[in-house]
């Protein structure tokens, strides 16, 4: 599995941002990083089914940068790219984008996330603004769960 993650504003790639994938029961399979380029590579069988998670690692610079990312049900390819738009934090381009850093949040509290992670997850989620009452129920949700974390 392949791909490049970059910036949702300018399509500028991102170094650093850790790529986890994930079983259907959520055990970690494997992470890498992205390269200077944003390019990432984790040797995984095509054809398994996968969840796949782009974010920030807490011991980096860039952890307060970035919002993460999800997507759940992909099927592994060496043939096909999975490439990632993640949004900056403190930017709002739209409601999908809010939602897909939410996500990424939830997959982030279901794999159990270190203390580390849980102060800037809290951070990060402060500055996202939500378009639904049910979506900012979500957000506060996952703000106590990683200020009970830290």
């Amino acid at each position: 599995m392949f791909g490049h993650v970059r910036a949702v504003p300018d399509s500028s790639p991102i170094f650093m941002i850790k790529v986890s994938v994930y079983r259907g029961d959520l055990t970690e399979i494997d992470h890498v990083f992205t390269d200077e380029e944003g390019q990432y590579s984790v040797a995984i069988a095509a054809g398994e089914t996968v969840t796949v998670r782009f974010d920030t690692h807490h011991s980096l610079t860039n952890a307060e940068n970035w919002q993460p990312s999800v997507v759940a049900n992909v099927v592994t390819s060496d043939e096909s790219p999975l490439d990632r738009s993640l949004l900056p934090t403190g930017q709002d381009f739209g409601a999908a984008s809010n939602m897909d850093a939410l996500n990424g949040y939830v997959v982030a509290a279901a794999v159990g996330e270190t203390e580390e992670y849980a102060a800037t997850a809290v951070r990060r989620l402060a500055m996202l603004k939500q378009p639904s009452l049910v979506l900012q129920a979500l957000q506060q949700r996952l703000l106590e769960h990683f200020s009970e974390t830290t």
